[in-house]
């Protein structure tokens, strides 16, 4: 999944500039307060308002900004949102899966197709590429908190799927059912972890060219800075060069 990891790497960083910090804090508390809503307003109560608080933090989230978003749901303000999976294939018949947090739906639609449109690939039916991505909850820790060994031990007895170890940390692969009991068990061994979220993860990974590359992280790009957009998944891999053009 070397593409998927090097995609991931890229926004990570665009993500960590100062010039888009505000859009990113907006994104994290539009579903900090969606998730807070959906349950209780407790982040140990609720497992996806945690999971929400827990990315907050990882980006650097003041914690009055996360208290502020969890608070507009437990007094009823602001806006009411729908939560919307659009589908389509990017350049290179690259599929993309894109979620959304949207307040008008047609407008988030209309912005959505204009992007694939623009980039030569085109949007299709909910469903259309969704079927080659598996859906799963991770768990992602630091490397200091323990060896591989004894991750991936705690992982198994856990009951998580799998669990492989790098340089850039631990992570642990679990079914959608069973984030929340393999996340409180990790938890109480290791501690907070950074990152804990439910994923589309590719089954496999189309290998396109410079161009079709160059395109498609554009689209991604675009599709990342719309404020409705929330997260991002695509199934393709590029070169090196590209990604260090393309991170410079």
């Amino acid at each position: 999944m070397a593409g998927h990891s090097q995609f991931k790497n890229i926004m990570h960083k665009k993500g960590k500039q100062d010039a888009v910090r505000s859009k990113v804090f907006s994104k994290l508390a539009r579903e900090i307060t969606v998730a807070a809503k959906l349950g209780l307003p407790d982040p140990a109560m609720n497992p996806r308002l945690r999971a929400a608080v827990l990315a907050a933090r990882a980006d650097n989230m003041p914690k009055d900004n996360i208290e502020r978003a969890i608070k507009k749901a437990v007094g009823g303000e602001g806006e009411n949102y729908d939560e919307i999976r659009y589908e389509g294939y990017a350049p290179g018949g690259v599929a993309v899966i894109v979620e959304a947090l949207t307040d008008n739906r047609n407008r988030t639609a209309g912005e959505v197709r204009s992007y694939f449109t623009k980039a030569g690939g085109a949007l299709a039916e909910t469903g259309a590429v969704s079927f080659m991505f598996d859906r799963v909850g991770v768990i992602e820790f630091d490397t200091v908190v323990a060896s591989e060994d004894a991750v991936m031990e705690a992982a198994i007895e856990a009951g998580a799927d799998d669990a492989s170890s790098s340089e850039d940390g631990h992570e642990i692969v679990t079914t959608v059912e069973g984030l929340k009991d393999v996340a409180k068990a990790l938890e109480e061994r290791f501690g907070e972890p950074r990152r804990t979220a439910l994923i589309w993860r590719p089954q496999n990974s189309v290998p396109v060219d410079d161009e079709a590359g160059e395109k498609i992280l554009k689209l991604v790009g675009a599709l990342e800075d719309n404020d409705d957009v929330q997260k991002v998944y695509a199934n393709f891999e590029v070169s090196d060069a590209l990604v260090a053009k393309m991170d410079a």
